[in-house]
């Protein structure tokens, strides 16, 4: 996992590579499942508060930071919109999906609610669940059967 000088930054095929996490590159749904559920863990459940077990992520980490974090959370979720349009999901789709990041992105705006409502209002959690059914249903072949 990781190099002489520390971690590796591309795994022997090629594909990025941080702290022993392989993501591929591939415009496959199989890849970008990989993505998009790499993305939500980070944003949404990568950090768990100690004493009350409850999940956090960079989402409301960063959220924290005035302005600039609410921008990049917002980006980030869109990416995982823009990977939604790469699989050919409808605009409806789309649309709510864009609908969770704008309001995950007003309600981070206000001060105090904002951050509270982050630990609420989870929008990667539900443009995932949204972009999972799509792939079961029309890209079975890429599920993950956990258990």
């Amino acid at each position: 996992m990781n190099g002489p000088d520390g971690p590796r930054f591309d795994g022997i095929d090629g594909n990025p590579q941080v702290m022993g996490l392989t993501l591929p590159t591939g415009t496959d749904p199989a890849s970008i499942r990989a993505r998009v559920e790499a993305m939500e863990l980070l944003l949404e459940r990568s950090f768990r508060i100690p004493g009350i077990n409850v999940p956090i992520g960079l989402d409301a980490l960063i959220g924290l930071v005035p302005v600039l974090g609410d921008i990049v959370t917002t980006a980030m979720g869109a990416y995982m919109v823009w990977e939604a349009r790469n699989l050919g999901l409808s605009k409806w789709h789309l649309t709510r999906m864009g609908a969770n990041v704008a309001f995950d992105t007003v309600l981070g705006l206000v001060p105090v609610v904002g951050d509270a409502a982050d630990f609420v209002f989870r929008s990667n959690t539900r443009n995932l669940r949204i972009i999972k059914k799509h792939l079961d249903k029309h890209h079975p072949e890429t599920r993950i059967i956990e258990g």
